[in-house]
């Protein structure tokens, strides 16, 4: 049955407009994305089938290529190239208040955007928010690319970054695919290492978030390991 002929009080949009977007299921809203469906299934049924292909996870299906998107049934390169700016305004928004204010009067707008940006990606990611004096967001940049350990991200070019942007300040983030959100040993000698070679040119390390897709990103600041 069609989504037009269902109880008002059953369709995604109706419910959007008198409850708001948070009242939605992740089907129910990534149907009214879609809009339609294919012969013999609603869109709420194909938002349910594309979900499923991704195990459920809509952060996985969201990150996903536009290529393989466009493959997905009822998606196409239309559907697929608009999922992905979507995305990327919500990016874009989320970094607004870290550029008018100082970050650290907003953590969750930080863990957001580092969420966001860092937690669907299938391989390691090593990035740095390069803050000014008023620990405003100067730049958001990524550094490193594949397994992260002290020999293969490179103090010199951390520092090297943070002098090009002339930063005051940085907070360091890195994703873990494997889903496990808790440091390593490598990992807390890397931040160490790292927050002693900023120091030496005025550049103060202020947190380190270890990201994944399934769980509030977690702060070294917070587990007392700076």
């Amino acid at each position: 049955m069609a989504i037009r002929d269902w109880p008002a009080a059953e369709r995604p949009r109706e419910r959007l407009a008198k409850y708001g977007a948070a009242a939605l299921s992740d089907a129910e809203l990534l149907a009214i994305f879609l809009r339609v469906g294919l012969p013999g299934k609603s869109a709420v049924d194909l938002a349910r089938d594309l979900l499923d292909r991704f195990h459920g996870d809509l952060a996985d299906l969201v990150a996903a290529s536009v290529k393989d998107l466009a493959t997905l049934p009822g998606i196409g390169p239309a559907k697929a190239a608009q999922l992905a700016a979507a995305l990327e305004l919500a990016r874009r928004t989320l970094a607004v208040p870290l550029k008018a204010r100082d970050a650290l009067a907003s953590p969750q707008a930080v863990r957001d955007w580092l969420r966001l940006t860092l937690g669907p990606l299938p391989h390691e990611v090593f990035m740095a928010l390069w803050l000014d004096a008023q620990n405003r967001l100067i730049a958001s940049e990524e550094l490193f690319r594949g397994t992260l350990t002290q020999t293969s991200v490179y103090p010199r070019e951390v520092v090297k970054s943070a002098l090009t942007h002339n930063a005051g300040a940085v907070i360091l983030a890195h994703n873990h695919p494997s889903g496990i959100c808790e440091p390593s040993r490598a990992d807390e000698v890397l931040t160490q290492a790292l927050k002693q070679a900023l120091s030496l040119v005025d550049v103060k390390l202020l947190d380190h978030f270890i990201v994944t897709g399934g769980a509030p990103p977690l702060s070294f600041a917070e587990r007392g390991l700076l």
